[in-house]
């Protein structure tokens, strides 16, 4: 069993042929919302490839958390460990013009998971392979989850985002980090061959098109991606996680898991939307060649 601590947002997405100045009002040209969060995205693409997924998180008491649970629980993922509260279900307004974007995010009722939710969860979390976090909940709540998991020897993935939340002392603590290059300098003010080479089997850096690199204590290993025409690149981190746990608890070796989860990862661009887009155990098997995972 993964289990997943983190946020679990709405993603309102606007875009627009003209980016309002201030004090402008402009015509947009396309309004969704779209399931989002980088707890519940990585959830999902976990659950998408077979494993048995358990969310942990907080949403509000209002459409868009009823939406959100329910669309959880319809990708087979056990919301038993997911609380309604008083403030309002997390959201992010994302405004799109020509490829590029704005964002602005809500946490709302995410910053409410916090320790009384987990010590309701302990039991969930102690039987769990692994646990996956990100940095869209207090840290005051991560730091907790890090402590339950070292006293029971529970292995923590952790994709430092957004990074500015990170501490470098939790190092010690954390079994995977998966940064990609930017947040790899953000967090260590170094280029990312001289982290990985600090925490070998430990940092795993994604590189977008590149794929990714870590370092196994006497080499930096590169694995390269999958050369895709990417549609929409949202999510594609997200789901690089999610497969890369999906495939560490499978037993696969660091190496073999970073390559599945840059095919998934390879996959998920080719469609609209982050939680739209991630594929299935049977699409990766097939562009792997039928390897099982």
């Amino acid at each position: 069993m993964i289990t997943v601590i983190g946020s679990i947002n709405m993603d309102l997405v606007v875009e627009t042929d003209t980016f309002p100045k201030q004090g402008e009002t402009v015509q947009g040209k396309l309004f969704t919302t779209i399931p989002g969060g980088k707890g519940a995205n990585q959830a999902v693409a976990a659950a998408r490839l077979g494993s048995q997924v358990r969310m942990i998180g907080a949403v509000g008491d209002d459409s868009f958390g009823i939406e959100l649970y329910k669309k959880l629980m319809s990708e087979n993922i056990d919301v038993s460990g997911i609380v309604k509260t008083n403030n309002s279900t997390g959201i992010a307004n994302i405004l799109l013009h020509n490829r590029d974007n704005r964002i602005l995010f809500v946490p709302g009722a995410n910053f409410d998971l916090n320790k009384e939710i987990i010590d309701a969860n302990i039991q969930l979390i102690r039987e769990s392979k692994l646990v996956m976090m990100q940095l869209e909940i207090p840290a005051e709540t991560i730091e907790y989850v890090f402590t339950i998991c070292q006293e029971h020897a529970i292995p923590v993935l952790l994709n430092p985002a957004p990074a500015a939340n990170f501490k470098k002392e939790w190092m010690n603590q954390i079994t995977y980090l998966t940064p990609n290059e930017t947040e790899c300098e953000l967090i260590f003010g170094a280029d990312w061959e001289t982290v990985l080479k600090e925490y070998p089997n430990k940092v795993i850096v994604t590189l977008g098109s590149e794929g990714a690199a870590y370092y196994d204590g006497s080499k930096i290993v590169r694995i390269p991606g999958f050369k895709t025409t990417a549609v929409d690149t949202t999510g594609a981190g997200d789901t690089f996680n999610g497969a890369f746990a999906h495939a560490i608890c499978s037993g696969k070796s660091i190496d073999d898991a970073v390559e599945f989860a840059n095919i998934a990862a390879s996959l998920s661009v080719e469609k609209f939307g982050a939680q739209g887009g991630m594929p299935t155990i049977d699409e990766v098997l097939a562009r792997l060649g039928g390897q099982e995972v």
